[in-house]
């Protein structure tokens, strides 16, 4: 009987697998593999769910072993700025040319469905990616590069409360094309120029 059981139990599984896979061929079919569509809801809650069953047993409940602090967050935040900004933004929204056009887009991780997770999801997330997505593994082997992820852990909690000021500070960090850096030298060489000329002018009417 047990035997019987199990047997139906793994057709009825087969058959599920196979409906499944019949769906995302037709979509895929319709669709194309092109990343501009958002994704199906059904693609976004089977995400969801490969991602929360790849976790392994021993990360949900890991602590950070990171004190949270000022300071810590000062540094996390010119982290953020430098390497994740480009796809999730300095607020954490994903609304940048980069995050919008991933696949799945970057989330917005000021919302629940990233601040309700562990603290040891999140840094398991930020060690090792995710896969089919646009989420790399930012693991370099070294403890100075896990304490970096443990303070990005400590900055993803912040995100909901960033203010303006933050946000301005980071914009200062973020990396420069160079068509941005060459006009940031151009402002400054005119505003140099501005002040050298009122200078003169005021030593010519000083005289």
């Amino acid at each position: 009987m047990q035997k019987v059981i199990w047997f139906f139990l793994g057709a009825l599984s087969l058959a599920l697998f196979l409906s499944i896979s019949g769906v995302i061929l037709l979509q895929t079919s319709a669709r194309g593999f092109g990343a501009h569509a958002e994704p199906a809801a059904w693609e976004k809650l089977a995400a969801r769910q490969a991602r929360l069953m790849a976790f392994p047993s021993n990360v949900k409940n890991k602590q950070n072993p990171i004190p949270n602090s000022p300071a810590v967050i000062t540094d996390a935040r010119a982290h953020w700025a430098d390497h994740c900004a480009i796809c999730h933004g300095n607020d954490g929204s994903g609304k940048t040319e980069m995050g919008k056009n991933t696949y799945p887009p970057a989330p917005d991780m000021r919302k629940q469905g990233t601040q309700n997770m562990t603290d040891g999801e999140l840094f398991y997330i930020i060690e090792n990616g995710v896969r089919w997505s646009g989420m790399p593994a930012w693991n370099g082997g070294s403890e100075h590069d896990q304490e970096d992820s443990w303070k990005l852990v400590h900055f993803i909690r912040h995100l909901p409360e960033l203010s303006e000021t933050e946000i301005r500070d980071m914009e200062k960090l973020n990396p420069k094309t160079p068509e941005e850096r060459r006009e940031e030298q151009e402002e400054e060489q005119f505003l140099n120029q501005q002040q050298l000329s009122g200078q003169r002018d005021a030593k010519q009417h000083h005289h």
